[in-house]
């Protein structure tokens, strides 16, 4: 029953309920993308379970969220349950066996996995400003600040870093606002005080280093087997707009950092995006355009994504057009918008003339579905209703030792537990306004110019390409010098040298991190 390159996920039926063949995911088209739906309660997580392990034993890495915390079990080795021995004996999976599968698990609280951080020139302006939840004035002054940050020198690696850079701009909107346009002191207020709702919604904990790497992502174990990356969600669901907006920052940076592939034998990665409908919850046009963007271009990179939602209508048709490979467990039709949800499901799949499709989505068992994969030349195959099979890992969440003790011996035990606070905007507005604010040096003895005198000592602090033009060596005597240009030492020029490097290479991040630089 079990054949290589291609994940078993179970065996049709026919409507008179004898068996007909088995149905299989093939791995050639893994990258083909795919989508799980069905109302609580259907199966959907252990459908999610059994791709997870049929990929890992494929030796394909999966990145996964466990939202109910029922997903982190798939780490430990099956166990004899009746309902799970009757469903492989009802399908004749003589091959059925009891496995575990390599885990690292995640949390961005740190509290039930590895801690996983991003900075904020990584997540970028468009991003964080869905984070924010901004409006348009408010987005524009968070790409005014990151314009700031890269011209300035100024990494942008914590909340802390983007709070300073923010004070910074209303200290200055009046002179920033003649380079950049206008920059509203009420709106970098709003940008402010939505900084501090995240904060105390937990954001703090995700931002800033070490920063996650890809590779990381990407283990395979002495096994053979793809390591199954398990992020901890229960929590971090209190929040959804995080979950969801760091979720697509991955995909952005898998798409980024990943070389092309083109079709290969099977994914380097697969990615499940669980609870898919926050993703597009009054999501902007831009940010859904990026999201078919990446889901379209990604596939070259040899990375699946599979959404699991609970109604095919939370993902936009323009999304839904890339998805390969369909899981359709049961809906209910109890509402107008639950009728046109199973209606539209039903139209997604190639027919069966045994069966119609929109009575059966309505009238599946707990683990059935209807299933319709890629097969020959990526063709959809003819939609199949389905007994799922059982996974072989356990089915239910680990217990806090068991946990424990698998987080004691992960792979990146020690990379990402510690956080590190290095030199970054925070500290070099602070250093720089600490500076301006010193006394001025005493005049030497002689004719005092009072007018120069109170300049400099009132002189205001500007950031490098933003005011810090110094006179010119020749300047004819007498003349009158701005108020806040000062000569240059050669301590300042090294440090403004330095600042320029450091400019060029978060520049380089914000690049990387913006979805809207994505290549075609």
């Amino acid at each position: 029953m079990l054949e290589e390159g291609k994940i078993f996920i179970g065996v049709s039926r026919n409507p008179d309920d004898s068996l007909q063949k088995p149905e299989y995911l093939d791995l050639r088209f893994g990258n083909r993308h795919g989508l799980v739906t069905g109302a609580t309660g259907t199966g959907k997580t252990v459908t999610l379970q059994v791709l997870a392990e049929g990929f890992s034993q494929a030796g394909v890495p999966v990145f996964c969220a466990d939202i109910k915390g029922d997903l982190s079990g798939i780490a430990a080795k099956g166990e004899p349950k009746d309902v799970l021995e009757a469903r492989a004996k009802q399908i004749g999976f003589t091959d059925y066996e009891h496995d575990q599968f390599p885990v690292i698990f995640w949390d961005i609280f740190g509290e039930k996995g590895h801690p996983v951080r991003a900075t904020i020139a990584e997540m970028g302006p468009l991003l964080l400003a869905r984070l924010m939840d901004a409006s348009e004035p408010q987005e524009g002054v968070i790409n005014i600040a990151f314009k700031i940050a890269d011209q300035g020198g100024l990494p942008l690696l914590d909340l802390k870093d983007f709070s300073a850079l923010l004070g910074y701009m209303a200290e200055n909107a009046s002179t920033l606002s003649a380079q950049f346009g206008l920059i509203s002191k009420a709106s970098v207020g709003a940008v402010q005080r939505a900084l501090l709702v995240l904060e105390q919604q937990g954001a703090e904990h995700f931002f800033g280093e070490p920063a996650l790497k890809i590779t990381d992502l990407m283990r395979v174990s002495d096994k053979g087997y793809g390591t199954i990356s398990v992020l901890a969600a229960d929590k971090l669901m209190m929040n959804p707009r995080l979950y969801a907006t760091f979720l697509l920052w991955l995909l952005s940076e898998l798409f980024e950092e990943l070389p092309e592939v083109g079709d290969a034998e099977k994914p380097k990665l697969v990615f499940f995006f669980d609870e898919a409908h926050l993703l597009f919850d009054e999501a902007p046009k831009v940010l859904i355009e990026r999201v078919e963007q990446v889901v379209r271009l990604i596939r070259s990179k040899g990375v699946g994504v599979y959404f699991v939602t609970q109604n095919p209508l939370d993902v936009p048709d323009t999304v839904l057009a890339q998805l390969g490979n369909r899981v359709q467990h049961a809906l209910r039709a109890y509402s107008p918008r639950e009728q046109k949800a199973v209606k539209t499901a039903a139209e997604t799949f190639r027919a069966n003339p045994a069966f119609d499709c929109a009575t059966a989505i309505t009238a599946l068992g707990t683990g059935e579905a209807l299933i319709s994969t890629l097969e020959g030349k990526g063709a959809p195959s003819i939609v199949q209703r389905t007994l799922v099979r059982p996974p072989s890992a356990r089915v239910g969440p680990l217990t806090d030792d068991e946990r424990r003790q698998i987080l004691d011996r992960s792979p990146v035990l020690g990379v990402y537990d510690e956080t590190v606070d290095r030199q970054s905007a925070y500290e070099i507005l602070a250093a720089r306004a600490s500076k301006a604010a010193a006394p001025a040096p005493q005049a030497p003895s002689g004719p005092s110019n009072d007018s120069t005198s109170n300049e400099s000592a009132g002189s205001r602090w500007t950031l490098p390409g933003f005011g810090d033009k110094q006179p010119e060596d020749d300047e004819p005597a007498g003349k009158k010098r701005a108020a806040g240009y000062q000569r240059e030492t050669v301590v300042e020029a090294a440090m403004k040298s330095m600042a320029r490097t450091v400019a060029t290479q978060v520049g380089q991040a914000l690049v990387r991190g913006i979805l809207g630089s994505l290549r075609r």
